[in-house]
């Protein structure tokens, strides 16, 4: 494995790419102690330019290679279309930058081992970015569960979903790009159900139902775990927006909205975010009234940069290694799903595998 010199006292960050979340992501870390964003890059020099201007970011590129190849940034963020995550991010690993790449990281469980592979060839670190992971109220969560705060965890039903605008070119509807509930909003109860159980499941069962341009609209599925777990996910892209995790326990139950960005007001912030629920009951009557529990709030964007820097400068292999399990995991459940969906019969995960 080749060998990266540590970065500097902050990490020195380029963004692949000029879309909606790209600017979304600048605003929020633009006042990370930890992060210095210096680069922008598009296909479109123009574009790049007036990204650059808009956030006062010091260089703008008019392909991704120029990004690449400047010995200046030490990692890239990558918020391109689902199916350029593999290509650009194997090519950053190439050129020794680290990568915080936008969920899901890819499109198959094959892509996201070349990923990996690349990374660990080139001694680089490739983390895959779930806002909602780095916010204190999903650590809050993870402390209750590991405490034994609701028992032994026997279920979770965890959905998301919204509404697409009317937008026949939106790159959501897209199959070619990686379009489709169960990757674009699906991937998030997923990532969670892989939070809360620690492993992924020996098998799944899925239910789409299919739009005009060959993506899942929506879709159901039921998720078996050993011990006898199960999971239940739900995503769509034609109702109303909701966003909500049950977890089960032997001796109680966790309720969250694991949102990515958080508001400490209920009415809400300037930036659009807003406050998110977190409950406990402790003890399994019906009678008993549920805790409401309350975290720091903030930018899931800003923490996860400063999580990334964080992990970066001190070189946690271990860190990025548990990661890189659960993302394997996640892919490897988000192919399964696609492939029982159009099977309509259940799938072992083992078949992609190979275990």
């Amino acid at each position: 494995m080749k060998s990266i010199p540590r970065p500097p006292e902050r990490l020195r960050l380029g963004i692949l790419g000029c879309a909606k979340i790209a600017r979304q992501f600048a605003r929020d870390v633009a006042h990370c102690t930890t992060v210095e964003l210096l680069a922008v890059a598009s296909r479109d020099l123009a574009k790049a330019q007036s990204f650059a201007a808009d956030f006062e970011l010091p260089r703008a590129y008019g392909s991704y290679e120029d990004l690449l190849a400047d010995a200046q940034i030490d990692a890239v963020y990558i918020p391109l279309p689902n199916n350029l995550h593999a290509p650009w991010a194997i090519r950053a690993a190439q050129a020794g930058k680290h990568i915080l790449c936008e969920k899901p990281l890819t499109l198959s469980l094959a892509d996201a081992r070349s990923m990996f592979d690349a990374a660990h060839r080139h001694g680089v670190m490739l983390v895959e970015a779930y806002p909602y992971y780095y916010q204190p109220q999903t650590g809050q969560m993870l402390s209750l569960l590991h405490s034994g705060a609701i028992g032994q965890v026997r279920s979770i039903q965890a959905c998301f979903g919204f509404t697409l605008p009317g937008d026949p070119d939106n790159i959501r509807l897209k199959p070619e790009l990686g379009g489709g509930a169960l990757l674009d909003a699906g991937s998030y109860p997923l990532s969670l159900i892989r939070l809360v159980m620690g492993e992924a499941p020996e098998s799944v069962m899925a239910d789409a139902t299919w739009g005009q341009t060959g993506v899942d609209i929506s879709l159901a599925a039921t998720l078996r775990f050993k011990g006898g777990r199960r999971a239940q996910l739900s995503c769509a892209l034609n109702a109303a927006n909701h966003r909500r995790a049950t977890i089960a326990g032997t001796d109680g139950t966790l309720e969250t909205e694991f949102l990515n960005h958080t508001s400490a007001g209920a009415a809400g912030d300037a930036r659009g975010y807003l406050s998110s629920q977190l409950r406990l009951r402790r003890g399994t009557a019906n009678h008993i009234a549920f805790e409401e529990l309350q975290s720091a709030t903030g930018s899931g964007f800003q923490f996860a940069a400063e999580a990334f820097a964080t992990v970066v400068q001190a070189q946690d292999h271990a860190a990025v290694a548990r990661a890189t399990q659960a993302s394997l995991d996640i892919a490897t459940t988000l192919e399964a799903l696609a492939l029982s969906a159009r099977r309509q019969q259940w799938v072992d995960l083992s078949e992609l595998t190979g275990g």
